[in-house]
């Protein structure tokens, strides 16, 4: 054994001497452990080299959004329809129903002891206004109304002439005010408002498409005449056949006819004052053009 043990080590340092002495010259990876990352030319059928056909999609000079290819345009195949010109510039109301409003005031999510308007609609957690979809405010809906019994001061920007008696039949008062899209944006977060340290806002006049809506006393729009509005109250009883209340007896008269100036945005916050939630403080306008800039 000792023979064949000194064969073994002769014959692998004779080996030794004949291989090749190892080298960054000689090193080699493994077969198929390196990949080309590079596509080759024309390999596989794909001769385009991700620039697609020729013409257009070979520069990247792409077709025009809504182009058919030859075909006639959609815009061109049907009839013009006038009802739905202007379609997307309208204003929306978003609905919320009697029902509702009785049920956050059965939860004590709505305080009827103050007025309701916008703000505290929104401050409920339950709507919100997006003027991004043109939306201009809330129309109070009739649903409902045979289990409505609250006495409430609601502010609306949309609303019907049933909704209008159910809310007098029960002591109430209902107003429709219109709100432009800057004091809306204002209302739709008004924590956020506040935080921007910006003056509030002075609320726009209706436009002319809406301005007869809003000043008529038979919609109780809150640029119509008081006295009118005490008549239409009168008719609109006659007509659906209930006892109007007399607000002037009742003991929350303060309460119930209290009204927003027709350039206020918030309740008991006059446009120009400056709300800082930091300093717990409200900044009011000195300068005498800045006063009458607010209030007219």
């Amino acid at each position: 054994m000792s023979v064949g043990g000194s064969g073994g080590r002769d014959l692998a340092l004779l080996m030794l001497k004949s291989l090749p002495r190892v080298c960054l010259g000689n090193l080699r990876a493994n077969p198929g452990t390196l990949k080309k990352n590079k596509r080759g030319r024309g390999q596989h059928g794909g001769d385009k080299h991700g620039h697609g056909n020729k013409g257009s999609g070979q520069r990247q000079n792409y077709m025009r959004l809504g182009y058919e290819t030859g075909n006639r345009p959609f815009y061109l195949r049907f009839g013009f329809e006038p009802y739905y010109k202007n379609h997307h510039l309208r204003r929306q109301y978003p609905p919320f129903s009697l029902q509702q409003l009785q049920m956050l005031i059965d939860t004590n999510r709505i305080d009827t002891s103050k007025p309701i308007d916008l703000a505290t609609l929104i401050n409920t957690g339950l709507f919100s206004i997006d003027t991004r979809q043109t939306h201009a405010g809330f129309q109070l809906t009739i649903d409902g109304a045979d289990h409505f019994n609250s006495k409430v001061n609601i502010e609306v920007q949309w609303t019907t002439e049933p909704v209008i008696a159910a809310i007098e039949k029960n002591g109430g008062t209902i107003t429709t005010a219109y709100y432009d899209k800057i004091s809306l944006d204002c209302l739709a977060d008004t924590k956020k408002f506040f935080k921007r340290g910006s003056p509030i806002p002075r609320r726009m006049l209706p436009p002319i498409d809406c301005l007869e809506y809003y000043s008529s006393a038979a919609t109780r729009g809150y640029l119509a005449d008081v006295q009118h509005v005490a008549h239409e109250r009168l008719v609109l009883s006659q007509k659906y056949g209930y006892t109007l209340p007399e607000l002037e007896n009742d003991p929350e008269f303060n309460m119930l006819a209290k009204r927003k100036n027709p350039r206020q945005v918030f309740h008991g916050l006059a446009p120009g004052w400056v709300v800082s939630l930091k300093d717990k403080a409200i900044l009011k306008p000195t300068a005498d053009y800045l006063k009458e800039y607010y209030t007219n």
